[in-house]
């Protein structure tokens, strides 16, 4: 039986009256994912079962539902030894597409479904991306696309009904900015593909929801102002002594708004990409420079969103960003290192009341754009590694997962929340250093550069009363810092092993789990007191270890 809950009006937060402003779950609405075949494999189905059930994922996003090896659009028998003989006409399958969306339906999440790429037998140029050789390019025949898109549609409400596919968002393509990798044709090639497709759309069921451009980043230059990439006018932004002071504007967007607007077009929400480090070519023919801007970066572009939107012929278009890291790089070292735990904590709860959705990219390493990663920890993107340790970033997503939907109390130290249905209080607290100044956290390409970023910061200490909890009340503290769930450090001290044993495997995940706990039992008083050394760096996590004794409900 739950003990007698406390009523909110004699909630106090250091002696204070509580706020309750929403409190929007971005971080786990949407999570990123490479491509669509590698959710067949059963450690991707793990992987992401566990990021469903302890993460609280709601609905997950990839490339490729339409690439080759998902079989989708046949043109040929496919007669093995033999030549492949032509079909009287090309025939839609969904035998390997069934089992992954099955898949994502019985785990107890959702698609975020990504239209892509194209097929071979469809595509005006073949093998333009990545290791498993996408196919980004304008359709062969635009009929034939809507067809694949309308028959494709139609078998998901033929197999899962109606009501539900009214819940996936549909996003049509990714980063078709980014020619000639991502997309081969013009901006207004792209512009049609969205015509034709949100016009197919709507034509099966008008509650579906439609969205673009997915663009990818913020630019503080006119390099994808016109038809087509202009490499040139990015010059200026690779040698910049201070990106920060530029100017830096959403892709595509305006422009795809003011096409829609002009066609009386749907747009249900509009996504981007606002990965913070950006990368210009310098002008001098030696490549790209990585530019990294200020740690604020994401809740900056977020709000420029925001304002956007709100002016538009669109104002009550969702805002979707259908990827965000640290950084947009499969290699980053960071991206395994409690730098990044610390970094995305802050962006995600400064970016919360901001978008209905920000996917981190990714939640596993079994990502292969670039190939099967290099070694365990390699600055993959995912929460988890290929063999499924836990990153630091793992366990930060957790704690988010902890907090309720109505703030009780925000700072610069973190947050202390409630949940509206059982009245539970919850709280993360984090140390991003003072002395990063307005520093975000840099894209590195080895451990030993990841890892100096120890040498930087304090120790900072977190102190709160929360009064008219339930006397007797328990509350689990969990700390993750640089001592506790820092299984790269580990795998550093054992010299960096390519390939690991099953002993070392087994010995990384017990420590990638080691977190600091402990317990504190609400006395008498009916007052919870909040007081936590946070290392440098170290995020913590304050929730009830038995929900239902735990007060404060709503009314």
């Amino acid at each position: 039986m739950p003990q007698e809950a406390h009523a909110l009006d004699e909630l106090r937060v250091d002696g204070a009256p509580p706020s309750d402003a929403p409190l929007n779950h971005v971080w786990n609405q949407c999570v990123g994912a490479g491509r669509a075949n590698e959710a067949l494999r059963a450690d991707w189905q793990a992987h992401f079962r566990e990021a469903v059930d302890v993460l609280g994922v709601r609905y997950v996003r990839f490339h490729g539902l339409f690439h080759d090896d998902m079989f989708v659009y046949r043109a040929t028998y496919g007669g093995g030894f033999a030549p492949p003989g032509e079909l009287p006409e090309p025939l839609i399958t969904f035998s390997y597409v069934d089992m992954v969306f099955d898949m994502i339906l019985d785990a107890g999440a959702r698609p975020f479904v990504e239209l892509g790429f194209m097929p071979r037998e469809l595509a005006t140029q073949t093998e333009t991306l990545f290791w498993w050789k996408a196919h980004c390019s304008p359709p062969s025949d635009m009929g034939e696309w809507v067809r694949l898109v309308t028959a494709t549609v139609e078998h998901w409400i033929e197999r899962y009904g109606l009501e539900e596919v009214r819940q996936w968002p549909f996003e049509v393509w990714n980063e078709p900015n980014l020619v000639p990798h991502f997309w081969t044709g013009t901006r207004t090639e792209y512009f049609e593909l969205y015509e034709a497709t949100a016009r197919a759309l709507k034509a099966i069921d008008p509650q579906l929801k439609v969205g673009g451009p997915s663009t990818s980043v913020f630019v503080p230059d006119a390099r994808y102002a016109g038809e087509d990439y202009d490499r040139a006018a990015e010059f200026a932004t690779g040698q910049a002594p201070d990106p920060d002071a530029l100017d830096w504007q959403p892709v595509w967007v305006r422009e795809l708004i003011a096409y829609c607007a002009e066609r009386n077009l749907p747009v249900d929400f509009l996504s981007t990409h606002l990965y913070p480090t950006d990368y210009a070519a310098d002008g001098t023919g030696n490549g790209f420079t990585a530019i990294h801007r200020h740690v604020d970066a994401t809740e900056q572009d977020l709000r420029l969103m925001q304002e956007l939107i709100a002016a538009s012929p669109y104002p009550d278009a969702e805002l979707h960003i259908t990827e965000w890291s640290s950084s947009p790089s499969s290699r980053d070292r960071t991206h395994d290192t409690l730098f990044a735990a610390t970094y995305i904590t802050r962006a995600f709860l400064k970016g919360a009341a901001l978008a209905d959705s920000i996917s981190y990219w990714t939640f596993t390493d079994i990502f292969e754009e670039g190939g099967a990663g290099l070694g365990p920890f390699h600055g993959g993107f995912g929460f988890v590694n290929e063999q499924g340790i836990h990153k630091p970033t793992f366990h930060a997503v957790a704690m988010l997962n902890r907090l309720g939907d109505r703030v009780v109390h925000q700072d610069a130290q973190g947050i202390i929340t409630r949940s509206s249905d059982d009245g539970r209080v919850s709280a993360l607290f984090l140390n991003y250093p003072a002395e990063m100044g307005t520093r975000g956290v840099e894209q590195h390409d080895s451990y030993a550069a990841a890892r100096a970023y120890q040498e930087v910061g304090t120790a900072r200490r977190v102190r709160h009363t929360v009064a008219g909890i339930e006397p007797g009340t328990v509350f689990g503290v969990e700390l993750l810092d640089w001592e506790h769930g820092n299984a790269a450090e580990a795998w550093h001290q054992m010299g960096e092993p390519l390939n690991l044993t099953r002993t070392q495997t087994a010995e990384l995940r017990a420590v990638a789990d080691d977190l600091r706990r402990w317990t504190v039992t609400v006395p008498e008083s009916g007052v919870l007191e909040i007081d936590i050394d946070l290392p440098a760096w170290a995020v913590a996590s304050v929730s009830p270890v038995a929900p239902t004794a735990v007060a404060v409900p709503t009314r």
